[in-house]
């Protein structure tokens, strides 16, 4: 699964649920669309893992 998030809140809120529900993080992407603002978008690769585990 690939996230897409501006918001560094919701984007820690929702990596942690996912996780419990058996994702796990890949990568991680930082893109800056706005130059000369605060704003960047973080990008996130996750997999999900089988019930026993695997990936």
């Amino acid at each position: 699964m690939v996230y897409v998030s501006c918001n560094p809140a919701t984007l820690a809120r929702d990596v942690a649920i996912l996780t419990e529900k058996g994702f796990e993080v890949k990568d991680v992407q930082v893109v800056d669309q706005f130059p000369m603002t605060v704003h960047v978008e973080a990008i996130i690769l996750m997999t999900k893992c089988g019930s026993d585990g695997e990936k």
